[in-house]
């Protein structure tokens, strides 16, 4: 696993319960999601230069703790499978200090031609850099 995102929950973060709303939840999976693309390889520059990106194609959180203000976080993601066009990656939230898990979002996204709006195969460079990701050993 490799760190993707490191934050602070705010106040206006909480909704009515007291706990960090799950709207949330998903801003900061999806800040952890471009910075683990850039980590492979589908860096901005990419995404303008090749006029290629991602798409989503199915998501799945869990909420395992509530946090609340003052909370700090941090994520950590993997992949866990790379096909010729699809991603399958998962990230788990962290409460930082106690570096408890808070929430996981697994998602399978899918490489995209964003002229002609469809699939496409990722390029070599993040193919080889994903083969090295899952070679490493999980924890």
């Amino acid at each position: 696993m490799f760190e993707t995102y490191r934050g602070i929950v705010y106040p206006q973060h909480e909704d009515h319960m007291g706990h960090m709303n799950v709207a949330w939840y998903t801003s900061k999976f999806d800040e952890a999601t471009w910075h683990m693309l850039a980590y492979i390889g589908i860096t901005p520059a990419y995404i303008r230069e090749k006029n290629k990106g991602m798409a989503a194609l199915e998501i799945t959180y869990k909420y395992l703790a509530e946090v609340s203000a003052g909370d700090l976080l941090v994520v950590r993601s993997q992949i866990k499978e790379l096909r010729d066009k699809t991603i399958l990656f998962q990230h788990t939230m962290f409460e930082a200090i106690n570096d408890t898990p808070v929430a996981t979002m697994q998602a399978v996204g899918v490489h995209m031609d964003r002229e002609i709006r469809k699939s496409c195969p990722f390029p070599p460079h993040v193919k080889e850099h994903c083969e090295t990701l899952l070679l490493e050993p999980t924890a």
